[in-house]
């Protein structure tokens, strides 16, 4: 008997299975047949869905990208945080990836994965600049930052002294962060 399910749903279960299959197999390896398979679902179903494996690997890798976004938004909504803080929880939030992203990112790794991997990185840097640019904003508003059209020859002292300062800050907590 055939299972109907919410197209959502269908959807993100064949993102799963392919997703497992990409990170057990290998992007490579993996066929389509094998996401059929894992999903007891015919081929028509999948195409109603994807095109290629390749369209699979790029909605699992959006799925990712989509996250990081929505966490890096969810940073820079806390009004409590100043600018230092929402850089360095962004930028740690992007760089700790779970062990099935860590997974994934090492099959985009792969010298088959190039295309997919620049495309991801061109996605992410799309997405998170606006991002980026109003947390800089805040930190030029609160002096963490200086805003080039302001530079001289003491700004540039003072720039480069805020540059330092919030990188040895963000190597302190790296540190700490592996202490704990």
């Amino acid at each position: 008997m055939r299972l109907i399910k919410n197209p959502e749903e269908r959807r993100n279960e064949i993102l799963d299975a392919a997703e497992i299959l990409f990170v057990t197999k290998g992007y490579t390896k993996a066929t389509v047949m094998d996401i059929l398979q894992a999903c007891n679902i015919a081929k028509g179903t999948f195409y109603y869905y994807f095109q290629s494996k390749e369209e699979v690997m790029n909605a699992i890798v959006m799925r990712f990208i989509l996250s990081g976004e929505a966490s890096a938004r969810h940073v820079v909504s806390d009004p409590k945080l100043n600018a230092h803080d929402k850089i360095f929880r962004i930028m740690m939030a992007q760089n700790q990836p779970d062990g099935r992203k860590h997974d994934l990112i090492e099959q985009l790794h792969s010298v088959h994965n190039v295309e997919m991997h620049q495309k991801s990185l061109v996605e992410t840097v799309i997405r998170l600049s606006p991002i980026l640019a109003e947390v800089v904003e805040q930190g030029i508003q609160e002096g963490y930052f200086i805003h080039l059209t302001q530079r001289n020859p003491s700004n540039s002292c003072l720039y480069r002294h805020n540059f330092c300062w919030i990188e040895a800050s963000f190597n302190g907590r790296r540190k700490n962060s592996k202490k704990g």
